[in-house]
């Protein structure tokens, strides 16, 4: 499966309408990767071209919603097979092969169309190298009328789109006048369409997995036989291939090219063309077989899978074959993918330690393919190369010998190294001293500027390091690639030797071309060990960014290492806010990647900022909504996340949860609590829960939309409903923010967490400022003032919106009627009159007024205080009377 390919429901759909019917067409712009919990393996995204995009099952839980219409868009193309009846070289797509008639073939649209004898049977192919699919005769089948975006159709649009204002403006209609191919790269992938302003321009419809447009109403585009068309997720068996001359390949055979230029030129018409420099490095390979391939100047091509050995002419060693037969085969430090064609099997047999670069920043050449060329060389000959051959042999006496016999051919080159550089990668200690006592220098570089160091690291040779850096080697030395010999260390994973070059000084700070430090790779690749190695290095820069911005802490976040993250926070916590040029900081790269327990120690270990802002004003938790990241959004929330802040289009949390769509049925944990059996999208269920932890169901976003308003299904509305209602009535009665406990931070260094409900205590009165308990306002939901300064407001002073209803924290309701208003000023006057009364009466007797004072501060009438020893309040004695003339 690739985004881009053309979909429609299939045998065990079960989502309703949310495809806008049967027979409407929708596009693959997301597939399902392991560990997900918004897409996860076996389920796909698609966009629907009504506007709508959802996940549906390819596999998961055995179950397949869709069937694959057309997987033109992804470049599937059957070269040199002619479509009988509509005459197009080149079938794009499916391609329909009659079993009755000799050498006759169908392209999709004709096939569907019923063109050709409807009482024959035919064969699909899904792809070129797919085994074909035995179909009944189309003959009584029910065909179902396609429908979606095609000629002739109505469109705004859509939720790709990012060309501005070429519409006209947000809103405006425009009419498709042609589906057609972009170049020669894929089919039916983009639609052309003149706006009302009079502007025609091409926009994607599955080009790249990118959908520009949505309908205003659907017109029909032709027809399909569901019956005949492929489940989505189930896969294609494949044709297997041989080599020419017949050998099947096994994981670690040698391979040799054997294709002639002719032959190559030949092959590669209609399969991207020909080109005389056409050496490179394959980049992917496509759905139809062809293989694309990079070169130096970033520039890409198409080849003919057979056509790419040539360039090479080298011995390999093959790494993987594939299940349709070809080969990833790696020779001279790169690996290739080739057709078994061009290839035949070797008996030379090399036992040495093969490197294929992993990094691109590590020096592409390696030693292999020299050393086999050495190996094979006759030690016979009698001159001063022989000396390198002995080398790789690992002939201690006879390099002596040769030393002794050309001592000023000690650094003479072999097939461009050295003899100290391959013994140095081979690990040979007696030649590499011996090379050193005839005084072999130790700075030689190769063509691609390795020394003898940068060797033991491809070689892993920690001992052989530690000699030669004893003898006055240079630690940091850069090759071409600008990798030290520790880039190249870390690089392989290769722990000894890391572990010496850091005890002889190596500089941990140094970067590559790409910007990355050792501990970069180090955390890309997850080499633990190397990790804890690296980390404690004493001057060691965390704050180093490679060239895409990223420092340390943002590095291990992005790649989702927890070890990192914790071992980078004990030492530099102050980085944990650091945000990127973008604004984005370790939390929301961890956020956004659904590296669930690097936020939770970026949260509780490193206290990072919950609600911290990137550029677009978007939050960590605003990022994790996005992305359907179910368990980090319910981690965010109870670590403190608001809920209600707005990104730069003024969208909440809910507002994004509810515009992401999901899945036909929700996946995530957090869904499990909420809803028991009831099916939910992802994005549907993190509302719900947003709901529950107190998001504003009416929060109006800039273009005045609230969350409800992004609700077309009205089971959906009223469960979001219920949770906020849920959510308002338990806060009001118990004073809990939501039903998960939350995490409360006391001190820098102390958490608590609350176990038991806590009740409203006074708050402050946003206008009188008195420490008080505050009315809640309907249906703004604050809680900005206390009773007696709420009885005049008609508005809520934070939001603006007009007060309905005045809640007490007891669930009474606040009576602003203007009889209770004259009525409740009068309780208030009496109740101060009782408090005066109750300042001036003596406490003794309870009738007369206060007329002396104690020296202790209490009072009584002069009758009560001529019987008194003792203050009867605080039982001291009393030595002083104080008579008051008020």
């Amino acid at each position: 499966m690739e985004v881009g390919m053309r979909v429609v429901r299939g045998l065990d759909w079960k989502w309703g309408n949310q495809d806008d019917g049967d027979g409407h067409v929708g596009t693959v712009v997301e597939i399902g990767r392991q560990g997900s919990t918004t897409t996860p393996d076996k389920t796909v995204v698609v966009q629907w071209d009504s506007g709508t995009r959802t996940n549906y099952r390819t596999g998961y839980q055995g179950s397949y919603d869709l069937l694959l219409y057309d997987n033109a868009q992804i470049g599937v193309r059957h070269s040199n097979i002619i479509c009988d009846s509509c005459k197009k070289h080149g079938i794009m797509g499916m391609r329909w092969k009659c079993k009755v008639c000799f050498d006759y073939d169908l392209c999709t649209q004709c096939y569907m169309n019923n063109k050709h004898d409807l009482g024959h049977a035919f064969e699909r192919y899904e792809t070129a190298h797919s085994q074909p699919v035995c179909l009944a005769p189309r003959q009584n089948l029910p065909r179902i009328i396609l429908k979606g975006i095609f000629q002739g159709v109505k469109v705004v649009r859509g939720p790709d789109w990012d060309w501005g204002n070429q519409d006209g403006g947000e809103g405006k209609v425009g009419k498709v006048v042609d589906i057609r191919g972009w170049d020669t790269e894929s089919g039916r992938s983009v639609a052309s369409v003149t706006w009302s302003n009079g502007t025609t321009n091409v926009y994607r419809m599955g080009h790249k997995g990118k959908v520009d447009l949505k309908y205003v109403s659907d017109v029909q585009g032709g027809f399909y036989y569901k019956d005949h068309l492929p489940k989505l997720g189930e896969h294609a068996e494949l044709q297997r291939q041989e080599s020419a001359e017949g050998h099947t390949f096994n994981q670690g055979d040698k391979v040799k090219c054997l294709l002639e230029v002719d032959i190559l030129r030949q092959m590669q018409e209609g399969h991207g063309g020909w080109n005389p420099k056409i050496i490179g490095m394959v980049h992917r390979i496509t759905d139809r077989g062809d293989v694309r391939v990079q070169y130096s100047n970033n520039i890409r091509w198409t080849f003919h899978p057979g056509a790419l050995t040539k360039a090479l002419g080298q011995v390999g060693k093959v790494l993987k074959v594939y299940a349709d037969g070809d080969l990833r085969v790696a020779f001279n430090g790169q690996t290739w993918t080739f057709n078994p064609a061009c290839l035949s099997a070797q008996s030379v047999e090399v036992d040495a330690n093969l490197m294929t670069v992993e990094n691109p920043n590590v020096s592409g050449n390696t030693v292999i393919s020299v050393l086999e060329k050495l190996l094979s060389q006759s030690t016979d000959q009698d001159n001063p190369s022989r000396l390198v051959i002995e080398a790789a042999h690992g002939s201690a006496n006879k390099v002596r010998e040769l030393v002794q016999k050309y001592p000023d051919k000690v650094d003479i080159k072999n097939q461009g190294k050295t003899a100290l550089q391959v013994a140095a990668h081979q690990g040979h200690m007696e030649v590499v001293l011996a090379l050193l006592q005839a005084n072999s220098s130790i700075e030689v570089k190769d063509e691609d500027g390795d020394t003898a160091l940068h060797y033991t690291a491809f070689g892993n040779q920690a001992e052989i390091a530690r000699l030669l850096l004893s003898k006055g080697a240079k630690v940091n030395l850069l090759n071409n690639s600008m990798c030290t010999a520790l880039h190249i260390a870390v690089n392989k994973g290769f722990t000894d030797v890391v572990r010496v070059l850091s005890e002889h000084s190596a500089d941990i700070n140094l970067q590559d071309s790409y910007g990355d430090t050792p501990l970069h790779d180090a955390i890309a690749k997850d080499f633990r060990n190397i990790i804890e190695i690296l980390v404690v290095v004493p001057n060691i820069d965390f704050t180093q960014q490679n060239h895409r911005g990223f420092n340390l802490l943002h590095h291990a976040a992005l790649k989702g290492n927890k070890l990192a993250t914790e071992k980078i926070l004990a030492r530099a916590r102050q980085l944990v806010d650091v945000k990127k040029e973008d604004g984005f900081s370790a939390l929301h790269l961890a956020s956004l990647n659904n590296h669930r327990d690097v936020a939770e120690i970026l949260v509780k270990e490193g206290r990072c900022d919950v609600n911290i802002r990137n550029n677009r004003n978007q939050t960590p938790l605003q990022l994790a909504v996005t992305q359907g990241h179910g368990d980090l959004v319910q981690l965010l929330v109870v670590e403190g996340a608001d809920v209600n802040v707005e990104d730069e289009d003024g969208d909440t949390a809910m507002h994004v949860a509810l515009s992401q769509g999901g899945p036909g049925s929700s996946s995530s944990s957090l869904s499990s609590g909420l809803m028991g059996n009831t099916e939910l999208s992802v994005g549907a269920a993190i509302a719900c829960f947003l709901a529950q932890e107190g998001a504003n169901i009416n929060y109006a976003n800039h273009k005045g939309k609230s969350p409800l308003d992004l609700v077309a299904d009205t089971a959906v509305l009223q469960l979001i409903k219920s949770f906020s209602e849920k959510q308002r009535y338990v806060q009001l009665l118990t004073g809990w923010l939501s039903t998960s406990l939350r995490r409360v931070h006391t001190t820098p260094n102390t958490m608590t967490n609350l176990a038991m409900p806590v009740l409203p205590g006074p708050s402050e009165c946003l206008i009188c400022s008195e420490l008080t308990l505050l009315v809640l306002f309907c249906p703004c939901q604050h809680s900005v003032a206390c009773e007696e300064c709420a009885h005049r407001m008609k508005k809520c002073i934070k939001c603006q919106v007009t007060i309905t209803k005045k809640i007490r924290q007891d669930q009474t309701e606040v009576d602003c009627s203007p009889d209770s208003e004259q009525h409740n000023l009068l309780e208030q006057l009496q109740s101060r009159y009782r408090q005066m009364e109750e300042r001036i009466t003596c406490p003794i007797c309870i009738d007369n007024h206060i007329k002396l004072v104690f020296q202790c501060g209490h009072a009584s009438c002069i009758d009560c205080s001529a019987a008194l020893k003792t203050c009867p309040i605080c039982r001291q004695t009393i030595r002083e009377r104080i008579q008051l003339f008020v």
